[in-house]
């Protein structure tokens, strides 16, 4: 993972899957599906709909098991066998910009609405929020998305009844062996190698947010961080 060839040669294995589950989120949020982000889905943006996950710790089994079919679920309910959308006006093409400014948008709402009464957002937020008001660049709005994701999985508790957001109290360290734990760590980096793959951010900013916000939090150097999620 941080020997640029084994990298590389993972960021091209996930990259066909990536804009597969990619193309159906970008439909679906297209169609308006109401509540689409449900607790871990975040956000759509970016070349065909890139989509963050949020992994919240209280139910981390449930969050994880679900989070690589939910979106496909999603499109699919959306199926009706009608042809109405497509007697639909098509929509105006987006630019990459506008996606990722809108897909910031989508993010910062949603999880400003989640938090519980009291509870302070993380100060990635406000920085993404900052880069969306003063347009900037998409490698910057989408390094902006992508950490405000791991943050705010890493930092908070869902609760299982309404959604909503609390601190956390969850011991990441004690936990490596939690299968679901290792499946969230995973789902994380591979998805920062899913914004390589679309040339939204480069390889040193990846691995850099990589190192300082997965793999400190696991207290693994960055060889046993690699064994760990089998690399």
């Amino acid at each position: 993972v941080f020997n640029d060839a084994t990298f590389l040669k993972e960021v091209q294995y996930t990259f066909v899957n990536f804009i597969a589950l990619s193309l159906l989120i970008y439909e679906a949020k297209n169609m308006k599906i109401a509540n689409f982000f449900i607790a871990s889905v975040m956000v759509s943006t970016a070349v065909e709909g890139f989509v963050p996950n949020v992994p919240l710790h209280s139910s981390r089994a449930a969050q994880s098991s679900k989070r690589a079919f939910v979106a496909v679920k999603m499109a699919e309910k959306m199926d009706m066998g009608s042809d109405f959308g497509t007697a639909m006006p098509e929509k105006p093409e987006q630019t990459l910009e506008e996606k990722l400014s809108s897909a910031a948008t989508d993010f910062i709402a949603n999880l400003e609405g989640r938090l519980k009464e009291g509870v302070d957002a993380p100060p990635e937020l406000e920085e993404l929020r900052k880069s969306r008001d003063d347009n900037a660049s998409p490698s910057e709005l989408a390094q902006g998305i992508y950490v405000l994701m791991i943050e705010s999985g890493m930092l908070y508790d869902e609760d299982p009844e309404d959604g909503s957001m609390s601190p956390t109290q969850f011991d990441i360290k004690a936990n490596l062996e939690v299968p679901e734990v290792k499946a969230e760590f995973a789902y994380l980096y591979k998805y920062g190698m899913g914004l390589i793959g679309q040339n939204l951010i480069d390889i040193d900013t990846c691995k850099s947010i990589v190192k300082d916000r997965l793999i400190d939090r696991t207290g693994l150097t960055p060889e046993e961080f690699d064994k760990w999620l089998g690399y």
